[in-house]
């Protein structure tokens, strides 16, 4: 299937990924009938004027009927997330995003839908195997014995299992990406809900605005993660779409970095040298997590490959110019 002039639904889309796949979407030619997120319009990240946009709350089932409407591609990003601190305190409400997934899956599969794309998580991924810094780049059937990420990382792999079994069962065609710490431009920066890449840059701003020159760091630093990109989690996002994929499979860097060398990367773009601050009982996810890309190149010949100087360059401009707007 081809996404040139399908006719596509975003959900989740006011998010950050949501809201940059919507943009990458209308450039690749599909026809973005309709995005919908809970959140009110004005706190969408970048909204499009030139699609329908909607505000519904998909744990509702008649709302996922209304949003599925028409379409031929539903792309199901829509899910109650955040950074490891929001993900480790607010269990309850990452499992309730199952109800959104389930109902746009059934939606998707009443109104007629052809391709179903769901965004999963690397959190699906057994902690057994993500004890050291040192982990071996992580491989799809590493999901399983089930072992993942307490509340969120079930609700992703119950919601991966759901479209495997739409899919022998109905028919409902549905391919699966377990995103990898996708980062960029326009998206969380600040309140609670940011991932580390975001917030380094955030501290790192402040830093130099105070003339503090500290920086905290959750955990000791030495925790081991790949970053990827939001331009190759778009068109990631859209070649595995189009695929014959029919399995979850990776979307991510496999550019591993330990928090201290992200945080040197920031400070290198920065122009600036902090004091570090390691806050070790702060919630800091598993201590080693990385992408093997094995499946990805083998299926489309394709991976990640912005490097994360680069991305995180663009990701602290951005911050800047937010901090610098509130001011």
């Amino acid at each position: 299937m081809k996404l040139k002039n399908a006719k596509v639904v975003v959900s989740g889309a006011g998010g950050f990924i949501g809201g940059h796949l919507v943009k990458s979407l209308l450039v690749s030619g599909a026809k973005v009938i309709r995005a919908v997120d809970v959140k009110p319009m004005n706190q969408w990240y970048q909204p499009s004027p030139a699609v329908t946009n909607l505000v519904l709350d998909l744990k509702d089932k008649d709302s996922c009927m209304k949003a599925a409407q028409g379409a031929e591609v539903v792309f199901q990003l829509a899910a109650d997330m955040g950074g490891m601190g929001f993900i480790e305190n607010n269990k309850a409400l990452c499992m309730l995003s199952v109800l959104a997934n389930t109902h746009m899956l059934m939606a998707a599969r009443d109104q007629g839908v052809e391709r179903f794309f769901y965004s999963s998580s690397a959190c699906v991924y057994n902690a057994e195997k993500q004890k050291s810094p040192d982990v071996l780049a992580l491989k799809e059937e590493d999901a399983y014995p089930a072992l993942p990420e307490d509340g969120y990382g079930w609700e992703k792999l119950f919601s991966e299992r759901m479209c495997r079994h739409f899919e022998e069962d109905f028919g409902l065609q549905c391919r699966v990406a377990r995103y990898h710490n996708v980062y960029g431009p326009l998206g969380t920066w600040t309140g609670g809900r940011e991932k580390a890449p975001a917030a380094i840059c955030r501290k790192i701003i402040e830093a130099k605005a105070s003339g503090k020159h500290e920086i905290e760091i959750w955990g000791d630093g030495k925790q081991t993660r790949s970053f990827m990109y939001i331009d190759d989690c778009t068109l990631g996002t859209q070649a595995i779409l189009e695929s014959e994929i029919h399995e979850p499979i990776n979307l991510g860097s496999n550019e591993l970095v330990t928090i201290d060398q992200l945080v040197g990367v920031a400070e290198e773009i920065a122009g600036v040298k902090l004091e570090r601050k390691y806050k070790l009982d702060a919630p800091k996810g598993v201590n080693g997590r990385n992408s093997d890309n094995t499946k990805i190149k083998h299926y489309l010949g394709w991976e990640p490959s912005v490097r994360l100087k680069e991305g995180l360059a663009k990701t602290y401009e951005w911050i800047e110019s937010q901090t610098m707007a509130i001011v």
